[in-house]
């Protein structure tokens, strides 16, 4: 029987501790996989792009993940497809599930490992450029791995920001507040997680300070920016995989020295070093990776088969 995951099932299921355990999981092992991720990606007349990402697979998970997209940048959700989970003994279908719920907590709880990881520990005020669904699961990974004393927001929609910070404010602390632009932003957070479809730059290394920590989540298809290739040739760059950061993500920009980089798995493993001085300005801006469609979808369906309430379906009927 394969068990049908929708949006509601895995929100309903997903353990965010679980979660962020197994995401960690993967990148301290990430250099041992058996078989290289793959991640295609193609125009389709109009204005989507289609994305496949095969095959997840993690050291002790007797399961590979196979990801489909659809990316509509002007629907809600943008994203839309499946992840299907087959499993490695004899290829039977164990789940299908909704794609764009996946892609969403395993993008935005990796994020926020990777940037608990490298930002000073004693940061806390947190600037989100970009006030969509990603980065609210940004903020719910990152509040639960440290403390945030304030929160500041900007969106080309004034509206959607001002709405943002009205869900996000802190019982008993000061209420998030809307900013006008990314400069804004990052003149007033230590932090600074971005979130958006740019193509241009939305940060310069002059709209920077040392110390500071930002998070880009756009630059995960060529063509798409949002920081300056001096503030990224200026900072420790983190990245989730070099060979597809180089083929998609922010180091297939010829400006930027991609030698210079190195990866989140790297850092927790300390064969490389992150950050190690407080003055240092360090980025992560990772692609996405086919494991880490794995490492959500096997923990929802565990949680699931355990609580017993997801449907099934007979495919083979």
């Amino acid at each position: 029987m394969t068990l049908v995951l929708t949006r509601s099932d895995l929100n309903a299921v997903l353990d965010l501790d679980r979660a962020l355990a197994a995401l960690r999981e993967g990148f301290l092992h990430d250099d041992v996989a058996a078989v290289p991720g793959q991640r295609m990606h193609t125009e389709l007349p109009g204005p989507g792009t289609a994305t496949a990402l095969l095959p997840g697979l993690l050291p002790g998970v007797p399961a590979y993940a196979v990801k489909v997209n659809a990316k509509f940048p002007a629907a809600q959700p943008a994203l839309r497809g499946v992840v299907c989970l087959h499993s490695l003994a004899d290829g039977e279908l164990l789940a299908v599930l909704d794609s764009s719920t996946v892609t969403a907590w395993r993008t935005g709880l990796a994020a926020a490992l990777a940037t608990d990881l490298l930002a000073d520990p004693a940061a806390s005020a947190l600037g989100i450029v970009g006030a969509g669904a990603q980065a609210e699961l940004v903020l719910r990974g990152l509040r639960r791995l440290r403390p945030l004393t304030r929160i500041t927001v900007t969106d080309i929609d004034p509206d959607r920001a001002r709405r943002f910070a009205e869900r996000h404010g802190q019982p008993g602390g000061p209420p998030p507040r809307p900013l006008d632009g990314a400069a804004q932003v990052s003149a007033a957070c230590d932090i600074v997680v971005l979130a958006t479809w740019s193509h241009a730059p939305l940060l310069t290394l002059a709209e920077t300070r040392p110390g500071q920590h930002l998070t880009s989540l756009g630059a995960d298809e060529p063509g798409k920016r949002e920081l300056g290739a001096d503030l990224l040739n200026a900072a420790i760059l983190v990245v989730d995989d070099l060979e597809l950061a180089r083929r998609s993500g922010v180091l297939c920009d010829e400006e930027v020295p991609g030698p210079l980089a190195t990866t989140l798995g790297a850092v927790l493993r300390r064969s490389t070093a992150g950050r190690t001085d407080p003055s240092q300005l360090t980025v992560y801006a990772p692609v996405g990776l086919p494991w880490q469609d794995l490492a959500l979808a096997w923990t929802c369906y565990l949680s699931a088969k355990e609580r017993g309430e997801a449907a099934d379906i007979d495919l083979l009927s």
